[in-house]
């Protein structure tokens, strides 16, 4: 990304841009703003909180699946936790540009290094819970299209070993990134050095969006539009046969019939929408800045970290659509309140003995 220096503090061939107590602090929104420590204040605020948001959302998900065993016999429970653990490593990741847009920087590194690595960190994460979404719309699709054969087809060591390939597919997509094929993404870009002279190449954007982005897409739509299709067959065979049958127990079945189909119905649209709401206009612009059509700075930071919060509504579309889930988050609420209400009521008890032989000495 061809972009010229905005801040007094410059920066030296080897990226080592200087933080120190004159430099102005860099940030991507502030391009064409003299005075932009305001909007460098704003664009900390924003990386902050969503990591605040992404942390402790899938740690509350980590936190119930390892206090609810019985989570764990549902098949997508793998899937899941997956997806929440590589969500909750982009929250601690995204400390590093928020430590350093609050000025405390590794200085031992040099920046090029930092920026390097955190971005392809970041671009691997989010490709395993990419992945990871697609499988569970897979493993959705099979529950319903081959219910007799599904136990056996989805096994715990296979689910094992696609999580395994999942984690490796993952890394060796963006590898070439270190290898000069071009910047991977713009997670990185909080940085000068990653936001100055790394620069995105269309051969390598192109390489990612066709084994990464594309069939992901695909994948998620044509699953779900499956099963879409098949819960509505279902409920129109069913309506065929109280139509042709009749009968009291046929009118109680068709008083039931629209609750799962419109269940289905709505799982489909928030992961449809929240999918492309959040990755659409970062793919769009990944394109168009590695082809040279359009460059904005503002526009790459905007696209990163809408992206990004997908790791956050992660955690809240698929884990609290989640039956079992809720359950589960329901039982572990029941004992933390009921454990906060034996303890202060051990304390007051204590409390209030307390008390008793003093004011029976004064008596």
């Amino acid at each position: 990304m061809n972009a010229s220096s905005l801040d007094g503090g410059g920066s030296d061939g080897g990226g080592n841009h200087s933080h120190g107590g004159v430099g102005k602090p860099f940030c991507l929104l502030a391009a064409g703003y003299p005075e932009a420590l305001d909007i460098c204040l704003l664009e900390a605020v924003i990386i902050v909180f969503l990591t605040v948001l992404i942390i402790s959302g899938n740690v509350v998900v980590i936190f119930v699946f390892h206090c609810a065993p019985l989570l764990n016999h549902h098949t997508t429970s793998y899937f899941i936790q997956t997806m929440a653990y590589a969500d909750l490593l982009v929250g601690v990741s995204c400390l590093v540009p928020s430590l350093s847009l609050l000025r405390y920087r590794l200085a031992f590194l040099p920046e090029s290094l930092v920026c390097q690595a955190f971005g392809y960190a970041v671009s691997v994460l989010k490709s395993v819970s990419m992945a990871s979404l697609a499988c569970i719309s897979v493993d959705r699709y099979l529950a319903i299209t081959q219910p007799l054969t599904y136990n056996t087809l989805v096994t715990p060591c296979r689910l094992r070993l696609c999580i395994l390939l999942i984690w490796l597919y993952s890394g060796a997509v963006f590898l070439p990134a270190f290898f000069g094929w071009g910047k991977p993404g713009y997670h990185g870009d909080v940085f000068r050095w990653c936001a100055d002279a790394w620069e995105t190449r269309a051969a390598f954007t192109l390489f990612i969006v066709v084994t990464l982005y594309a069939p992901a897409a695909l994948v998620v739509c044509f699953t779900y539009f499956s099963i879409f299709r098949i819960c509505q067959q279902h409920t129109k065979e069913i309506n065929e046969r109280r139509v042709r049958f009749g009968g009291q127990e046929g009118g109680e079945a068709a008083e039931a019939q629209p609750c799962p189909d419109k269940r289905y119905a709505m799982v489909l649209l928030r992961i449809t929408s929240v999918f492309y709401i959040l990755w659409l206009p970062y793919i769009i612009y990944f394109l168009l800045e590695s082809s040279s059509v359009y460059r904005s700075r503002a526009a790459s930071f905007l696209t990163t970290w809408l992206a990004i919060s997908n790791s956050f509504c992660n955690c809240v579309i698929y884990s609290l659509s989640n039956s079992v889930f809720q359950k589960g988050l329901k039982r572990l609420s029941g004992a933390v309140c009921a454990s906060c209400a034996r303890h202060r009521a051990a304390r007051d008890s204590s409390a209030s003995r307390s008390k008793r032989p003093s004011n029976g000495c004064q008596a």
